[in-house]
Parts: structure tokens; C-alpha cells; sequence
């Protein structure tokens, strides 16, 4: 069976690289071409700049950049509060922001509760 292409609102991913990014804002949300019509953060420019020129080992810390098509197939490395993290940039990627794959809270795992840490565990049997 043949692999399903990718098509983002009617566009192949082709078809959006030769997109200019007036063009695909139009296929963004609302809270996306808002964004993007206000302009690129500094940062972002030169996030932009980096990915253009094909460089290795990019890390930011830009965690509100939109996806763009020009990005597909690049590996960035996000900053998650403490460390930098990979993050593969897909097709299926487009419109979302960066900071939507790395997550900057763990789950909570709790034990069991410690000796006088609430009243009732005072009626606990200790072995």
C-alpha cells in the first residue's frame, strides 16, 4: 500500500515551500497570522536565518516560533526550562509553535505518604 502524500488545507508540502509567507499565513488560525503579521521577534529572525543556511546543532530558546514549511526535515534543539531538547521538524508540524512538542512539566508521581506527614498517618502501624 502506497503512503498517504501530506496535504496541509488543500497544499502539498511542495507546493507550500513555494509559498511566500503572506500566502501561507492565510492558511494559518487566526492567533497564528496575527503573529505573524506583527512582525518576527529578533530572535526568530535569526532562528530563521540559521535554519536557511543549513546550519548544525541549532538551539533556541525562541519556544513561540511557528512552524513553518521552509523548516520541514530540520532538527532544532528547544530549551525545556533546564535542558535543550531534539525536536525532528515534520510535515505534520506546520502552524504549531515549537514549544507545543517540548513540554516543560513532568508527571507528578507521588509515594506513599512519610511518617507524621498528615494526621491519620499517626494511627499507621510502623514495621
Amino acid at each position: 500500500m502506497a503512503k498517504k502524500e501530506f496535504m496541509f488545507k488543500g497544499k502539498t508540502l511542495d507546493e507550500l515551500k513555494k509559498m511566500s509567507t503572506n500566502e501561507i499565513t492565510q492558511l494559518l488560525t487566526a492567533r497564528q497570522r496575527r503573529s505573524i503579521k506583527r512582525g518576527f521577534t529578533e530572535q526568530q529572525k535569526t532562528l530563521l536565518k540559521k535554519m536557511s543556511k543549513n546550519k548544525k546543532n541549532i538551539e533556541t530558546h525562541c519556544r513561540d516560533m511557528i512552524i513553518l514549511p521552509e523548516m520541514v526535515g530540520t532538527i532544532v534543539k528547544v530549551y525545556q526550562g533546564k535542558e535543550f531538547v531534539s525536536l525532528a521538524i515534520e510535515a505534520d508540524m506546520i502552524g504549531h509553535y515549537l514549544g507545543e512538542f517540548v513540554l516543560t512539566r513532568k508527571k507528578v508521581a507521588h509515594s506513599a505518604p512519610g511518617i507524621g506527614a498528615t494526621r491519620s498517618s499517626a494511627s499507621l502501624s510502623v514495621k
